[in-house]
């Protein structure tokens, strides 16, 4: 097995260095030893070494917990899947640890930069039926954001436009006569100076829709790193977050019929380092 293996693994890792520390395993978690014969359609699985990753400041808040969900608070700055160079300062790795779920895993998306609330399935036999209600649209989310006021806005309106986040690119963009995959309705909730809290209902989820749609009605959202304009910011810079709350979710349980409601612990405006 370890002449395979060192045929099969690139050239700048230590085959046998990795075989003498157990780092490659089968299915079972039995470790490969270099006397193993070679199995044909035999999995071996190694991780590769994690570079050091900046603590990302903040307290993921359990909402709510049972046997099939999971729904948590995320502070800003925390990726929700091990991802990038955001592997151990991620949600899912973070959780999967601290609450002995191996199986955990996110039900949907929720950008790094974005707080809020985000839910997560214990086991892969529940996932099915909940991310079938989010790809029917049939999760009611809310979100607020922090942004400023507009004169000459006339409120509520709901933007529809087609969005496409193409890969490589920092921005989505709306592409023209084209149709329609992106849908939210915008209401202003409260103001705040020259600053208003706008209460965002989205009918659908692409990528970076509520960022997009009220950057398009010149009212960015405060603290965006990506709209109007693309700013470098440190990874490790955790002093402005993004002014967007994912702050409810509702939806009709699949599995009980039970109807369920999650509010987020957090309040506008965010602040950093920290919790709100």
């Amino acid at each position: 097995m370890g002449d395979w293996l060192r045929h099969r693994v690139p050239e700048r890792v230590d085959v046998a260095q990795m075989l003498a520390n157990d780092r490659f395993v089968y299915g079972d978690g039995l470790a490969v030893a270099d006397t193993h014969p070679y199995a044909p359609h035999t999995f071996v699985w190694f991780h590769r070494d994690l570079a050091d990753e900046v603590e990302v400041p903040g307290d993921i808040h359990i909402v709510h917990r049972d046997d099939r969900l999971v729904v948590v608070d995320k502070p800003a700055f925390l990726s929700s899947i091990p991802r990038g160079r955001h592997v151990r300062e991620s949600v899912v790795v973070r959780l999967r640890h601290e609450l002995g779920l191996p199986e955990l895993s996110p039900l949907h998306r929720l950008d790094r930069v974005t707080s809020g609330l985000l839910m997560l399935a214990t086991e892969r036999r529940w996932r099915g039926g909940y991310q079938t209600l989010f790809q029917d649209n049939e999760v009611r989310k809310t979100y607020r954001a922090l942004a400023p006021l507009h004169p000459d806005l006339d409120l509520p309106v709901t933007v529809r436009n087609h969005l496409v986040k193409r890969r490589g690119a920092w921005q989505a963009e709306v592409v023209p006569d084209a149709p329609v995959n992106a849908e939210t309705l915008v209401e202003l909730e409260s103001r705040a100076g020259d600053l208003g809290v706008y209460r965002l209902t989205p009918r659908t989820g692409r990528t970076h829709q509520l960022r997009v749609h009220l950057d398009a009605l010149g009212i960015p959202i405060v603290d965006d790193p990506l709209y109007p304009t693309v700013q470098d910011i440190a990874l490790d810079d955790f002093g402005r977050p993004l002014q967007l709350l994912a702050d409810e979710l509702a939806f009709t349980d699949p599995f009980d019929g039970m109807e369920r409601r999650f509010a987020s612990v957090r309040e506008l405006p965010l602040t950093g380092p920290g919790p709100a």
